[in-house]
């Protein structure tokens, strides 16, 4: 009159297989912590942002090139570092949450495609969106950020 059950003395069960073998698996991606498809050294340009306002607000003391689609704020830190800063703010009157983040999603490529080459080295750069700037194509957005740029390096 024992109240133990029995137990069995078999090990448990083995996990069953993978569904599809390690060979079969998804060959166009890549095993492990690697590198994007075509992450190389082009990738290795890297802009910080700008985050206090008071960066904002110094910013604004630089020199200025209004476009049509945003205006372009280029101030000199003068902190002996080469490295460019982007801060981009586009307000409520432009629209609401998702036009605004639109935008801003085309100003970092902007930025991004632009600044390496044409930017100011040791400056900030700060982007203000205007309203014609949400409807504007891309190239026309890439023609006016170049414009500025060499209008703020004079």
């Amino acid at each position: 009159m024992s109240d133990e059950a029995h137990l069995s003395a078999k090990p448990p069960r083995a996990e069953a297989p993978p569904r599809l073998p390690f060979a079969l698996g998804d060959a166009g991606r890549a095993q492990g912590p690697g590198r994007a498809p075509g992450a190389g050294p082009q990738d290795s340009f890297r802009l910080t942002t700008l985050e206090r306002r008071a960066d904002f607000l110094a910013a604004n003391g630089g020199r200025r090139a209004p476009m049509p689609g945003f205006v372009l704020l280029v101030r000199q830190r003068g902190d002996g570092s080469s490295d460019m800063r982007l801060g981009i703010t586009v307000t409520r009157k432009i629209g609401n949450a998702v036009v605004r983040n639109r935008m801003k999603r085309r100003f970092r490529a902007l930025a991004r495609e632009i600044l390496p080459t044409e930017g100011v080295a040791g400056a900030d750069h700060v982007l203000i969106g205007r309203a014609s700037g949400v409807e504007r194509d891309f190239g026309e957005l890439k023609r006016e950020l170049s414009k500025a740029l060499a209008r703020v390096k004079r």
